[in-house]
């Protein structure tokens, strides 16, 4: 039977990271269900390290897309972070460090914290947070640890942003249902010439089955479609 945490020389020995000071590595694995519960013994959880590493994990990511894809516009670089710092993505990569079988948890939580994405999305950040801060604020050790994990993810990210025509999809959906065809209204133009926004609905007959928003009106098209593909459950 395996006991829970697990030894976090375990940890390191997968991470390829050895910490100068352990303490702040448990504290990046404690849950806040578990410091609650040991107040007495001054226990401190991830909240604040999680923090710190949000903002860790966006330097990174943003700075390997803007050398990485140094022709694609802002726009594209935006959705491709976005779909890669994300519940669903970052538990994955903690689930592929099996970061859950280090978590101090509560009592209440033991039974599916160790697999709750929200909670794995969390510690992996205060992971991120806690080499920063044992390296002495290193960027370059972070990146050491997390580029080989996410790269794969963004080069998936990527090609799904370029090549991914959600206004088609759609069309070709509801044609397959026998109904009408979609209509994009724009409602809304906001901002400078130079930098205007767009909101645009999509709508099947008098019904908005989705709303978009954009740098152009293209772009909040293709939004307003991806949300109604969302709607209807269409990947």
């Amino acid at each position: 039977m395996v006991c829970y945490p697990m030894p976090l020389n375990v940890l390191e020995d997968t991470i390829k990271y050895k910490f100068n000071d352990l303490a702040i590595l448990k504290t990046a694995l404690t849950h806040s269900s578990y410091s609650n519960e040991h107040k007495s013994e001054n226990c401190k959880c991830n909240e604040r390290l999680e923090f710190l590493g949000d903002s860790v994990l966006s330097i990174i990511v943003s700075k390997y897309l803007f050398k990485k894809y140094d022709k694609r516009p802002e726009g594209e670089l935006t959705k491709i972070r976005a779909s890669v710092v994300c519940t669903r993505t970052l538990s994955k990569l903690a689930d592929k460090i099996k970061l859950g079988d280090y978590l101090c948890l509560g009592k209440g939580e033991e039974e599916t914290g160790r697999t709750n994405v929200k909670i794995l999305e969390n510690a992996f950040e205060a992971l991120l947070a806690a080499i920063f801060i044992d390296s002495e604020n290193s960027i370059d050790t972070v990146s050491k640890f997390l580029l080989p994990l996410i790269v794969p993810e963004i080069e998936v990210a990527s090609k799904d942003v370029i090549g991914h025509d959600y206004k088609t999809t759609l069309q070709q959906f509801i044609q397959s249902q026998g109904t009408d065809r979609i209509q994009y209204v724009c409602i809304n133009e906001s901002g400078p010439d130079h930098a205007k926004t767009f909101e645009v609905v999509a709508k099947l007959n008098s019904n908005v089955i989705g709303c978009g928003i954009g740098k152009t009106k293209r772009e909040a098209e293709q939004n307003a479609a991806k949300e109604a593909l969302d709607l209807f459950d269409v990947k």
